[in-house]
């Protein structure tokens, strides 16, 4: 469906959705310093705690692929900093667009329908991940975490891994009317034992057999596996294609419900 923007003149859809990531450019470029912290340095500060710190006792082995603890865990902190932002980045933002400052309201009344704004909130969510990334490859390099060139396979797959948790938690934010209570327990009861759980820290052959069910349908795991797969090699084309077929698989369910939500409380 085409837009008109305010010259009259007809745009795409695509052109439609990067209106509204130039409208949040248009604050960020003026607020980015306050986002430092969760773009970029956090996944830092886990690597030199976990990496450096704690990994400093870890001696390599089997459950580490006989690397040291800082070149097994940091391909996992890009894409479990990666899920955290997207989450956050999801949740009570879209949900004021919707009840708080109701941007939302305003861009709809434009020509741009609900499905363009999913749209480009879902593309500024993707250039904020890779964002996030590149500053997180960059330093962790610093501290020679990096074994060859596999790293830039990385960046990618922490910035589609992010998308696939951003688009359900959307979808969540899109449903909620009250004051956001239910985002606690997402964090609480799913990013946190998704963070700890899904092979970020430790593989899932530690887990009983009877709860690792639990890892295996979480995004987060079939993430870490494609990042590990990518920074050391040793993960055959099948599995890969799993591992992407799942996560395009959450994004695009995600990305449907979302969007039925969205029509249904911006279209009166």
């Amino acid at each position: 469906m085409a837009t008109v923007e305010s010259t009259g003149r007809v745009v795409g859809p695509v052109r439609a959705m990067w209106l509204r990531v130039e409208g949040h450019w248009v604050w960020y470029r003026r607020y980015w310093t306050s986002s430092l912290y969760s773009s970029g340095l956090q996944p830092v500060l886990f690597l030199a705690a976990m990496g450096l710190g704690f990994g400093s006792q870890v001696q390599p082995g089997a459950a580490t692929g006989g690397l040291s603890y800082l070149h097994y865990v940091a391909p996992a902190l890009l894409v479990s900093g990666s899920m955290m932002f997207a989450v956050g980045e999801s949740s009570y933002p879209v949900l004021s667009g919707f009840k708080w400052q109701k941007d939302y309201i305003a861009v709809t009344a434009t020509p741009i329908t609900p499905g363009q704004l999913l749209g480009g909130q879902l593309l500024w969510v993707g250039m904020r991940l890779l964002l996030a990334a590149v500053i997180y490859v960059l330093i962790a390099s610093l501290f020679g975490a990096w074994l060859d060139l596999g790293v830039l396979l990385i960046v990618p797959v922490g910035v589609g891994t992010g998308l696939a948790c951003a688009a359900p938690v959307m979808a969540l934010a899109a449903s909620t009317f009250d004051e956001g209570e239910r985002f606690a327990a997402v964090f609480r009861f799913v990013v946190m034992p998704m963070t700890l759980f899904a092979g970020t820290f430790f593989p899932i052959t530690q887990i009983p057999m009877g709860l690792r069910w639990l890892a295996w349908i979480s995004p987060l795991w079939h993430g870490n596996e494609l990042a590990r797969g990518a920074a050391f090699g040793g993960l055959e084309p099948l599995p890969a294609l799993g591992h992407v077929a799942f996560l395009g698989a959450v994004l695009l369910a995600g990305v449907l419900v979302a969007r039925h939500w969205f029509y249904r409380r911006l279209v009166v």
